[in-house]
């Protein structure tokens, strides 16, 4: 038997709070060789302006195994689609029977979400209260969902490129979280009042001038998953502490850090830490006010397993899903 899990099954499984913790866990076992992670598989779909992901991981420390496939179409949004569509199987580490198919459509922004409250708690001030969000795509929606839930925000500015999709998203997120959510007129009028910054866009250029970004800020830069792509402007990374979720990976996929380093402005040991190393008390996070903290996150496959694993025993407990016979 395996079971099915639809979105909806998804969100009533594992709230956000949850997540976050579920995250943490698996951060802690990437960093301390507990995991096994291939680098993701990406198959390149230039004729639609695609690529498709495939993501495998093996928690052991908590006999967790599951594989993602995620497509990242970007002509998707004009078509009335989706960006992103995934879905995740999981598989009993014990016999290597297949055992749930989840919506990881969801479960991929929920994942990405949830890296970004783990890193707000575990990098930014206390006393962070506004926060700004590059992006209102569906991962844009999740990123504010996650910092509400680990800071007392009070205000949220949200910019994106399509001001009617900044409109939208600024309306529902005001009301799902009762708090007021602007719209914000330029990168620089959002970016000077944040305590708190997620980019969850794809962007090849810098989204925001680093000139606005104050003392003490706290960054999520969730975009910008290839080579090429910039979400951060490159003096921002070099004046940063600089948190990343996997080293091989980041090193790889990470344009907001290959390109400074291609350029020469910084070397590899720029990089302070790995997130999983925060989180399992290895490194300090925030050691002064006035910092500045970065987040760097290509997204690894041990989110997906973490995750799922969550979903899947809230689902049996709960009874949600459907289950059938292959």
């Amino acid at each position: 038997m395996i079971r099915i899990l639809s979105r909806e099954d998804v969100r009533r499984a594992l709230p956000m709070r949850q997540a976050i913790e579920a995250i943490k866990g698996a951060f802690a076992q990437l960093s301390t060789g507990q995991a096994d992670v291939p680098l993701r598989v990406a198959l390149n779909v230039p004729r639609h302006d695609g690529v498709t992901l495939f993501m495998p991981a093996y928690l052991s420390a908590d006999d967790q195994m599951a594989v993602k496939i995620v497509s990242v179409f970007n002509d998707n949004p004009a078509r009335g689609l989706p960006l992103i569509h995934a879905l995740v199987v999981v598989v009993d580490a014990t016999t290597g029977v297949p055992v749930a198919v989840i919506d990881g459509t969801y479960l991929t922004a929920l994942r990405t979400g949830a890296a970004s409250g783990a890193a707000t708690d575990l990098l930014a001030r206390e006393d962070a209260r506004i926060v700004a969000i590059f992006g209102a795509g569906v991962q844009g929606r999740t990123q504010l969902e996650a910092v509400c839930a680990v800071r007392p925000i009070e205000a949220a500015w949200v910019y994106d490129v399509a001001p009617e999709r900044a409109a939208a998203y600024a309306a529902e997120m005001s009301q799902r979280l009762s708090l007021p959510v602007k719209v914000a007129a330029s990168p620089s009028e959002a970016v000077r009042q944040a305590g708190v910054i997620c980019t969850a866009t794809t962007s090849s250029s810098p989204v925001f001038e680093d000139a606005d970004v104050r003392p003490g800020t706290h960054i999520n830069a969730m975009g910008a998953y290839t080579p090429q792509m910039q979400e951060i402007p490159a003096e921002t990374i070099l004046r940063a502490k600089v948190v990343i979720d996997h080293r091989k990976a980041s090193l790889a996929e990470a344009g907001d850090l290959l390109i400074p380093l291609q350029q020469g402005l910084m070397t590899e040991d720029h990089i302070y830490a790995e997130l999983g190393e925060i989180a399992a008390g290895r490194k300090p996070g925030r050691t002064s006010s006035e910092e500045i903290t970065l987040f760097k996150s290509v997204g690894v496959a041990v989110q997906d397993v973490a995750a799922a694993g969550a979903v899947l025993d809230a689902a049996r407990r709960l009874g949600l899903g459907t289950e059938m016979a292959l």
